[in-house]
């Protein structure tokens, strides 16, 4: 391994650079393609990194480039220690080290530990018989006296959770599609194989891992069913039907990120971020980031549901005000429509994706900028998804072009996860919109041309620059990138943030309702640091909807 590809020595005081930081993520097959066949990879990314340095974030969350079958895109891996071809070289992957840390950008890479691809060599020998060296790697259990699944749990994707194979006359467990068996992390020897892994990708210079998927890691030995929830609670799909007791969230999972903890401290200033999903979500991020020994912090799908009121804004970071644990947000990702689109008030409970929720009162329409203001506001780590910083809606593509395996089996009545994958629009003017000479793996939107780079890094005005101009106040302020965090006010329309470091408070008042808002100015002395369409006097703050606005004070 090149040298050259590591990581800088690290620096004590640099050692929770992640607390407040700023990440981008890359969905690279959608990113930009550096060979011309319609794909994303890693010359391409590397080509572009000016472009997310120029945003001044600290660094970027790079999605899978691991050897895959791409049946889920990436996250069914069938070799943990190399590059796909498609998407490039390690040599590759040790060029966008060197080059993303010249820049002075981190690199976190994803890790798939819960599952793997059935192709991977390790499954291969687990189901080729039931007393072979890997036997015991992956979940097995035998059929019930009338030959059905040994429980009633439910796959992400559709279905029970169990496939049945042949060669060794049991079934095996999987969350997701039944080609993504899952691993048994119960075995001292899966773990060991998993650390290692986690080894080899931090010396060869990662600055950490986003973890897919970090609750699903252990499930009950004794394979209970999952109880049913209540009819009030209960979605529409099976999966959504059930309390999920005993396929997550299991109590071993906290020894298992403690020992991974160890590893990650062995190499100096490394960051690990959990998804947490389920309805558990708030209890599973302030347990698995609790004290200094597990997760160094966590992200749940708390926003990237269906639009909330500002209460439910409130009452989620509140949450978070006496915990010593530190969280992680976003409101977009590969996983879930945009949400320039998700949270438009245009749309209301009627488009909450199969989510559940959402809001029935009448929503103002927030322009990408306040959503923006508002995520850079939060206390926190958080994540800009790619495109955000453009403003991209969600796309729509015809069912005949649809490549998202969750969306193709859920369709009409979801949309699926391709409207958020499609090409970034680098020249508005090019051909596929500068992200390739070949027709993309998903078509080109039409209406995110006029958003391309090239248009708006001329404009002043654009979502580009406003995304800069927010991210540089954070970068600036310690009250908005570590500070503590109070709600000095909030009702049906309007969110009031107050973020405090020492002496130094940063204001951050929102308006997220149907009607224009006045309020006292807050702080006397407060400077306007960032107006989104608020209109401030001395006294006073207007606020029309969707308008945001920063001040600066001392306590």
């Amino acid at each position: 391994m090149p040298p050259s590809s590591a990581a800088p020595p690290a620096d004590p005081s640099a050692a929770a650079w992640w607390r407040g930081a700023v990440m981008y993520q890359v969905y690279l097959r959608s990113y930009a393609d550096g060979n011309g066949d319609g794909i994303g990879d890693l010359p391409g990314l590397i080509a572009r990194l000016d472009h997310i340095a120029s945003l001044g974030v600290d660094g970027l969350w790079l999605g899978p480039f691991y050897p895959t079958p791409d049946r889920d895109f990436g996250y069914d891996v069938s070799d943990y220690r190399a590059v796909d071809p498609r998407f490039g070289t390690l040599e590759d992957l040790d060029t966008l080290l060197r080059e993303a840390h010249a820049r002075g950008l981190k690199v976190i890479v994803d890790q798939v530990w819960s599952h793997t691809a059935a192709e991977h060599a390790w499954f291969q020998e687990s189901r080729a018989s039931r007393d072979n060296p890997k036997a015991d790697w992956y979940v097995w259990a035998d059929a019930r006296p009338d030959g059905s699944p040994p429980n009633n749990w439910q796959s992400w994707m559709g279905g029970p959770a169990w496939r049945w194979e042949p060669r060794r006359s049991q079934y095996h467990l999987h969350n997701f599609l039944p080609t993504m068996p899952d691993l048994n992390l119960h075995h001292p020897e899966v773990q060991a194989a998993i650390l290692d892994v986690a080894d080899f990708w931090l010396a060869r210079g990662v600055d950490g891992f986003r973890l897919d998927t970090a609750n699903l890691y252990f499930h009950d030995r004794q394979l209970r069913d999952n109880p049913p929830l209540p009819p009030e609670r209960r979605g529409s799909s099976p999966v959504t039907m059930q309390e999920h007791r005993y396929n997550a969230d299991q109590p071993e999972t906290l020894p298992f990120l403690e020992a991974l903890r160890r590893r990650m401290d062995a190499h100096g200033a490394r960051m690990a971020v959990g998804e947490i999903g389920g309805a558990a979500w708030d209890a599973r991020m302030a347990e698995y980031t609790d004290g200094d020994q597990r997760l160094h912090t966590a992200y749940s799908f708390a926003f990237l549901g269906p639009r909330p009121a500002p209460r439910e804004i409130a009452e989620r970071l509140q949450a978070w005000t006496h915990r010593s644990g530190w969280p992680s947000w976003a409101f977009s990702n590969h996983d879930v429509p945009r949400v320039a689109t998700r949270w438009s008030g245009r749309h209301g409970k009627a488009f909450d994706f199969g989510l559940g929720g959402g809001d029935d009162r009448a929503l103002g329409d927030i322009p990408p900028a306040t959503w923006m203001a508002l995520l850079l506001a939060l206390r926190g780590t958080v994540f800009i998804y790619q495109g955000e910083e453009l403003g991209l809606d969600e796309a729509v593509v015809p069912f005949e072009q649809m490549q998202d395996p969750f969306g193709i089996a859920h369709w009409p009545l979801v949309t699926g996860r391709d409207g958020c994958r499609t090409p970034i629009p680098w020249a508005g003017d090019a051909p596929n919109a500068g992200f390739s000479t070949h027709a993309p793996w998903l078509p080109v939107w039409p209406a995110h041309r006029e958003r391309a780079v090239d248009r708006q890094s001329a404009d002043t005005t654009s979502m580009l620059a406003t995304t800069r101009q927010l991210i540089r106040l954070r970068q600036k302020h310690p009250a908005l990138r570590v500070g503590e965090l109070e709600v000095a006010h909030v009702d049906d329309d309007l969110l009031h943030l107050v973020r405090r470091s020492g002496q130094t408070e940063m204001h951050a008042v929102f308006n997220l309702g149907a009607t224009e808002r006045t309020l006292a100015m807050p702080q006397a002395d407060a400077r306007m640091q960032w107006c989104g369409g608020a209109r401030p006097s001395p006294t006073t703050l207007d606020l029309p909807p969707g308008a945001a606005w920063f001040g600066l004070g001392d306590s």
